[in-house]
């Protein structure tokens, strides 16, 4: 027999093991494969492991802007208790220290007010108990796999088992971490510990992460012991409640200069600096290290005390095993069974899938909690603590921003819901691939099902809007339209990142979703949120259209991605995709601005010439860039120039493209007839030069390079997957939105024959004859002073 570990060394063996379980969890989008002598699978092409960089720019990202909140946090707090004049001093505190040996101090002798020390205290208390409390948010509180049961057959003893898993909590509470941390080091900053001030902090807050771990520890197995499933979930879902508000309340005094935070000494007495939240305090704010010897002891004390009550707390828990008494359901009937049978009944009208969905919506009481009722417990909290009493007249009566916040909770609702929809599966998810249907159609009911619930919210919001406000019907209709259309076409956003960042074959639950993903979508339903407040008529349909041709560029990678997902080694061949072509366009759209304003710095000025420099230069570096990459990828289907006999292509492309000119004169007559278009012939080029340099760029660069954009990535990686009419549709409405409005109509119908001309030829030659005939008839009547739009 194998001799039984000693404690420390089996505490050391365990928290180890757990420790490096989430290094692998955290790191699984970093490759280190280039530097390993291991052979590569060589039978499929490898899973792309390129996502590190994007990781590393998360978290940098997320630590700088956690930093900046907490700095804004004490700044708030210190102006709302202080005086104004202490807050200006503290203002200017980062500016000196930038100095040689200069460190920060406070008007009052560097020392913090009783009443700030105690606001900060509360803060500490605050993010400390959230994200104890946010850890119950993930689903493995009631997964019936407890990782305590299988712990507890090691030839270890209980202590050892339960240290272990209070060590590797502390060490490993990520949220935590980036909680704690932030506030404890900014306090020591403006403490005066100088650049001295993230490791000062960084020890106060591992102080006190151990509070939080024994916390999580005791309620854990209490609640495993003592509850059964059903009511596991209920005080599950209340807990991700608590841990919401908490945050929110702690996160207040950052987020508004309100006088909101000078209220914090009142909740935090005096006798409460001597809990560890305020001897963290005393300990951060002491000048020199005998000043902090005492609070720093005294805390490191407390936490010790803590710890050895919570083992001897969690030893008599498990005094009589790990198995809970009720762990089992009862199967026998209850009224609220039976409501719940005919809550069935009704939902049996909707599709199985959606029915199955709906179940599990109504049977998961956290998953219910998440989806329902977190997006307005969210976004409601904020606008209360964060809008002055004075102001929120005004602020409902604003039809932009009760739009807005309409399709913020709709976009939070999609979070926790649609792009949920593979993570929910689990284990299970090769179920629905054993279906006799696609499973892009199964994926498809169930973002109309979460597209149609969070509509729920944005209804009720806008009704109560637009029977608040004063603004026009036509204001109201426009901007609430906005935000509507914006809710389907983010239930398909929400899917499609959700299956690029599920893990099915993760061992925990809450790793199965990658947190990149989450972040990339809660950015775009940021932007499209800031857009409903800022946007024009046209800028408006120009901001749907684009984000309707992204949810359809992601939804298709998604698809594709959708046969390898189970397998850990294999990923999709490499094909021309609608992504592709949104990429490019925003390279090629960058890299002219970048030139155009490179030439301005050296000449003072932006000649034709120029114009057509920055033009053609991005066109090129683009062009050449998306054929590198497609060669290194072996890419299948790259748009080509010339495919078979070069005449028909030309006689195809001189029809569609007079066509399209034809129309283009038409428009103009008609839309000067009835004033709808100014006359734009004072824009015509003055001189010959000039007019030269715009003949170029409008016949020969504009139709080589923005057709193998539009046409070749675009409408081809559309093609592939909605057929040819709706791609050429989809392809020339972004063709059009980023021309001049006045402009859009004939362009959209040049884009409409440039699509049918690359169709019907299978070469970018036809289309970008089509283009350079429309600009050369359009250049040719500018000559004679009839102003047409032209598309470059």
């Amino acid at each position: 027999m194998h001799q039984a570990p000693s404690s420390l060394r089996a505490v050391w063996l365990l928290t180890r093991l757990r420790l490096l379980r989430r290094f692998n969890g955290l790191t699984g989008a970093f490759s280190w494969s280039r530097f390993s002598a291991k052979a590569r699978r060589k039978a499929t092409p490898a899973k792309s492991r390129t996502r590190w960089p994007i990781s590393l720019l998360l978290v940098a990202f997320i630590g700088l802007s956690i930093t900046n909140q907490a700095r804004q946090t004490v700044l708030n707090l210190h102006g709302g208790i202080d005086s104004p004049q202490a807050s200006e001093t503290i203002q200017a505190e980062p500016a000196r220290a930038a100095g040689a040996a200069a460190q920060p101090h406070m008007a009052a002798g560097a020392r913090f007010s009783a009443p700030l020390a105690r606001a900060l205290a509360l803060e500490l208390l605050l993010l400390l108990l959230a994200t104890m409390c946010a850890a119950f948010g993930a689903r493995e509180l009631t997964q019936a796999d407890w990782d305590m049961e299988w712990l507890v057959t090691l030839p270890v003893k209980t202590e050892a088992l339960l240290w272990g898993r209070i060590i590797e909590r502390t060490l490993g509470d990520v949220l935590g971490i980036f909680a704690l941390w932030p506030i404890c080091s900014v306090v020591a900053w403006y403490s005066g510990h100088g650049w001295g001030a993230p490791l000062v902090g960084g020890v106060v807050a591992f102080a006190l992460l151990p509070l939080a771990a024994v916390g999580h520890t005791l309620i854990d197995t209490g609640l495993r012991l003592s509850l059964s499933p059903a009511r596991l979930r209920n005080v599950q879902a209340i807990i991700s409640v608590v841990s919401v508000l908490m945050l929110l309340l702690a996160f207040a005094p950052g987020m508004s200069a309100s006088d909101f935070g000078a209220h914090f000494p009142a909740f935090f007495p005096e006798w409460a600096m001597w809990t560890p939240p305020g001897l963290a305090m005393r300990t951060l704010n002491a000048h020199g290290i005998g000043e902090a010897l005492t609070p720093g002891a005294l805390l490191l004390a407390q936490v010790a005390i803590v710890l050895v009550l919570g083992v001897a707390l969690l030893r008599r828990q498990l005094r009589n095993g790990v198995v809970a008494s009720g762990a089992r359901e009862s199967v026998r009937g209850s009224p609220a069974q039976a409501r719940a049978a005919s809550i069935e009944r009704g939902l049996r009208l909707a599709s199985p899938i959606q029915w199955r969905e709906s179940m599990l919506l109504l049977r998961d009481r956290n998953f219910l909690v998440q989806t329902l009722f977190m997006p307005a417990l969210i976004v409601a909290p904020q606008i209360v603590l964060n809008v002055h009493a004075g102001e929120i007249p005004a602020f409902l009566n604003s039809a932009p921003a009760i739009a807005s916040i309409a399709f913020g909770i709709a976009a939070y609702a999609l979070l926790f819901s649609a792009m949920q929809t593979l993570n929910a599966e689990g284990g299970a998810l090769w179920l629905l691939y054993s279906f006799p249907r696609s499973i892009e159609s199964v994926l498809r009911e169930k973002a109309a099902l979460w597209a149609g619930l969070a509509l729920i919210y944005p209804l009720v919001v806008i009704g109560i809007g637009a029977w608040y406000t004063q603004d026009s019907a036509m204001h109201v209709v426009g901007h609430a339209s906005m935000a509507l259309l914006g809710v389907p076409i983010f239930a398909v956003i929400a899917v499609a990142l959700g299956v690029f960042g599920s893990d099915p074959l993760a061992a925990e639950p809450s790793k199965r979703l990658r947190l990149t993903f989450m972040y990339l979508y809660m950015a775009l339903a940021g932007i499209y949120a800031s857009a409903i407040m800022i946007a024009t008529w046209w800028q408006a349909v120009a901001f749907v259209v684009l984000t309707l041709l992204l949810a359809l560029a992601l939804w298709q990678k998604a698809r594709d991605e959708l046969p390898f997902l189970l397998d850990p080694a294999a990923s999709p061949p490499a094909r021309v995709s609608t992504s592709d072509g949104l990429i490019a366009a925003m390279v090629f759209f960058v890299l002219q601005i970048v030139i155009a304003a490179s030439v301005f710095a050296v000449t003072g000025a932006l000649s034709g010439y120029a114009l057509l420099l920055s033009f053609a230069g991005a066109g090129a570096v683009t062009y050449l860039l998306a054929r590198y990459v497609y060669w290194r990828a072996k890419t299948e289907a790259v748009p080509v120039v010339f495919d078979g006999p070069v005449g028909p292509a030309l006689r195809l492309g001189v029809v569609t493209g007079v066509t399209a000119a034809a129309a283009a004169l038409v428009y103009i007559v008609v839309a000067q007839q009835f004033g709808l278009i100014d006359d734009l012939s004072a824009n015509r080029p003055s001189d010959r030069l000039t007019l030269l340099w715009f003949a170029l760029l409008a016949v020969v660069a504009a139709p080589v390079f923005e057709e193998f954009i539009f046409r070749g990535l675009v409408f081809g990686g559309l093609r592939r997957s909605f057929g040819v009419v709706p791609a050429a549709v989809a392809s020339a409405a972004v063709f059009a939105i980023v021309h001049p409005p006045p402009s859009m109509l004939p362009v959209f119908v040049l884009g409409i024959f440039a699509a049918l001309a690359y169709e019907r030829s299978r070469a970018l030659l036809a289309p970008m004859t089509t283009h350079a005939l429309y600009n050369a008839i359009v250049v040719g009547y500018q000559v004679f002073g009839l102003q047409v739009p032209a598309a470059s």
